[in-house]
């Protein structure tokens, strides 16, 4: 696995560099940045699989550099490791995909988790080339502004428990009249969306191997298997094994 690092503290760096060198595997740290500019002309060039990014460089930041290599299309992961434990951080970098969103200092469990995690992913590639995933508020780019935030809640949320009576409070509108303006601009009521929602993540993990198995139904905000199995077939026409089989006959 290729990586680079693009961090502005120098300490930080090359702490992390030499954490990386420490786990058994085939990791490489093939370049490392100090400025967001710099990582970029670097990612354009090299190419590699996994870059460590801060959130606060110079010239570019974390997010913006992101999004600049997204817009190639390019197929590189990214873990952000700061300083800032800040929520709005943390959504802008799940809206973009990002693997990982780890705090300042990273300990070697935590990387070393999440190299095994992107292994993981890297070795289904042949197989599901990762494409850039719009975030829900790309889907719906024509949505009422309150249905776009509540978009943004289930997409940083949908793990946890959401329901449409405290979302519609959350949002300052009554339960009927949000299930209204939900059905208007996105077309299916609510439950049903976040149900399609909550199996199409699991879709995702099944496919990238980024948790246990057996974990995936509680990782999308299931607390029971075995209605879990009901929703997932129902939705994609098949059972979770029988989805996984049709993943792994071309491995």
């Amino acid at each position: 696995m290729k990586i680079i690092i693009a961090e502005d503290e120098q300490r930080t760096r090359q702490g992390l560099e030499k954490l990386i060198g420490s786990i058994e595997g085939d990791y490489q740290v093939i370049a490392t940045a100090a400025n967001g500019q710099t990582a970029l002309d670097l990612i354009l060039e090299l190419h590699p699989d996994l870059v460590f990014v801060d959130i606060k460089m110079p010239f570019l930041d974390g997010l913006s550099l992101i999004r600049a290599v997204r817009s190639q299309s390019l197929q590189t992961e990214f873990v952000v490791v700061s300083a800032y434990a800040d929520f709005q951080f943390a959504q802008e970098s799940i809206s973009l995909e990002v693997a990982g969103y780890l705090l300042k200092p990273p300990t070697r469990e935590e990387i070393e988790q999440i190299l095994q995690k992107i292994s993981a992913r890297l070795k289904r590639k042949h197989v599901y080339p990762v494409q850039e995933q719009l975030s829900l508020r790309e889907k719906y780019p024509e949505a009422h502004p309150i249905i776009l935030r509540a978009l943004d809640i289930i997409q940083s949320g949908y793990a946890g428990k959401i329901s449409q009576k405290h979302l519609a409070g959350d949002l300052g509108l009554s339960p009927e009249y949000f299930s209204y303006l939900f059905n208007k601009n996105i077309g299916k009521n609510f439950s049903v969306f976040l149900r399609e929602y909550r199996i199409e993540q699991a879709q995702r993990l099944y496919r990238t191997g980024e948790c246990d198995r057996k974990e995936v139904p509680y990782e999308v905000g299931f607390s029971d298997p075995k209605y879990f199995n009901k929703c997932f077939r129902e939705v994609t026409g098949k059972t979770p094994s029988e989805y996984i089989h049709d993943c792994e006959k071309f491995d």
